[in-house]
């Protein structure tokens, strides 16, 4: 069941993070993994919506262990939530601030999403006691940087677009569980992470896409299995940048500004599957590509790269082991095709595995 909640996680860290959340899907999928749970053979009335329940909060819907209020013109937290509510709909609102009891005996939640507010606010102790809480979403809001005291056991927290320039040290403090981070598009520049701003985090998936960072972040946790940086200013890869993220797997680094890759710098990340360097100022093929054995897609379409060497994607020898690539993308750059040695492409599944095409200025 927990490698069932992993896919799950990294499935949404993979989405786009503005997509709207579906409650009632989470909700079942909740229920798959806390099938022993007593009260688990409710039968399909789990769907039905108890508008008229007294315990449900003003303008609000209910059902079973769920409070949806979206789209509600809500300026603050709803009062007289029930105590066994599991998730919170709070998206599409006008809620400004998080206070001290706004959560006040909500010990069984474990689903908040409070995307698309105006939340500038959050109180130290706003989410005390709140063990059980493992989603919690505040994308779209006002927040100027991480609120402190976050749920000890949360495995996914979602900052996207907010206004967070500054992540302090010990931000994430005794967050030990958590698998997905994402804080992309906030005007977060390297220098507004302190040194030991990820200390203790052992996340699998960061997203710090769409930020003003000019250099691939040195301190981010080294469990990291997927970091996505597009969309950024970063204008070279050097060999420091990746040594301490030896269990990448997939990198995004498309539509950033990077002229050139210091050979050795990919090495360190001897298993990864997907980079994506599309976009960029890159005028050759980066070295190093033929050495990892596990690298199956390569996006390097809009670049410059005007040549392309026999051996810069396969090994030289044909005994070294290397997975088959099942994609590259080599369109929108000014290198003719019709130069390029059929050999090159000698360890792709076939023909549709590469894409190429004519330069258009």
């Amino acid at each position: 069941m927990r490698i069932f909640l992993l896919l799950c996680l990294l499935a949404l860290g993979n989405a786009k993070p503005y997509q709207p959340i579906n409650v009632m899907d989470l909700m079942k999928n909740y229920d798959i993994m806390m099938s022993d749970w007593a009260d688990e053979e409710d039968d399909d009335d789990d769907d039905d919506f108890n508008d008229d329940d007294e315990n449900c909060p003003a303008g609000c819907h209910c059902s079973p262990r769920v409070v949806q209020c979206s789209d509600q013109g809500l300026i603050s937290i709803p009062e007289k939530i029930p105590e066994d509510t599991v998730m919170i709909d709070l998206q599409n609102n006008d809620i400004t601030e998080i206070k001290e009891n706004d959560f006040k005996g909500l010990n069984k939640l474990y689903g908040l999403f409070l995307i698309h507010n105006k939340i500038a606010k959050i109180h130290p102790k706003a989410f005390r006691n709140m063990d059980h809480l493992r989603l919690l979403y505040l994308s779209y809001n006002l927040l100027t940087e991480i609120p402190a005291n976050l749920p000890p056991n949360v495995i996914e927290l979602r900052f996207h677009e907010n206004n967070i320039n500054r992540i302090q040290k010990d931000a994430f403090k005794g967050l030990r569980k958590l698998h997905v981070l994402e804080l992309g598009a906030n005007p977060l520049a390297n220098s507004g992470m302190e040194l030991g701003a990820f200390n203790g985090l052992s996340t699998l998936y960061i997203g710090i896409a769409e930020a003003k960072l000019t250099a691939v972040p040195k301190d981010l946790p080294s469990s990291i299995t997927e970091l996505s940086l597009d969309y950024n200013k970063i204008s070279k890869v050097e060999v420091e940048d990746f040594i301490r993220y030896k269990n990448l797997q997939r990198l995004g680094l498309g539509f950033n500004q990077i002229k050139f890759v210091e050979n050795g710098s990919l090495a360190s990340i001897p298993n990864v599957r997907s980079i994506h360097l599309d976009n960029n100022r890159l005028k050759k093929v980066p070295p190093g590509l033929s050495s990892l054995r596990y690298l199956q897609v390569i996006f390097l379409h809009g670049n410059k790269i005007n040549s392309v060497g026999v051996n810069d994607f396969c090994p030289i020898r044909s005994n070294v082991k290397k997975n088959l690539y099942t994609g590259i993308s080599l369109f929108a750059n000014p290198v003719k095709y019709w130069d390029i040695q059929p050999a090159t492409f000698r360890c792709v599944t076939g023909r549709r595995g590469v894409q190429l095409g004519n330069f258009r200025k």
